[in-house]
């Protein structure tokens, strides 16, 4: 099944927390995003974009990559804080190697949703 985007403003506490530890993540330290997932545990891991000559890493796929170095197998759900208007495919595809239909929110630098991809 494709992905779909749905815009839905309700998101449950825990897909709350993730969006509030994409967005402080991405503030810190000035990024053009912030990630955060959460694992088949219940464990949390937010990231930063990074943006150096030698290596461009986006905030998802380094989310997604902190989360299998610690031992996740699979996700529950992602978030995304961003000022662009979509998900990049990048992270996007890391995320579906773990979940197939984990639900990624896509939220301002504000932390208003602005839709989710199933």
């Amino acid at each position: 099944m494709p992905d779909q985007t749905v815009a839905d403003n309700a998101l449950s506490a825990e897909d709350a927390k993730l969006v509030t530890l994409a967005r402080h993540s991405r503030t810190r330290v000035g990024a053009a995003e912030g990630a955060a997932v959460r694992d088949q545990d219940g464990r949390t891991y937010a990231a930063a974009s990074v943006s150096l000559p030698s290596l461009t890493v986006t905030a998802l796929q380094l989310a997604v990559a902190q989360a299998v170095s610690s031992g996740a197998t699979k996700l529950e759900a992602a978030a995304v804080v961003t000022e662009a208007s979509a998900l990049e495919s990048a992270g996007l595809a890391a995320v579906r190697d773990l979940a197939a239909d984990a639900p990624v929110h896509l939220a301002g630098p504000d932390g208003s949703l602005s839709g989710t991809v199933l």
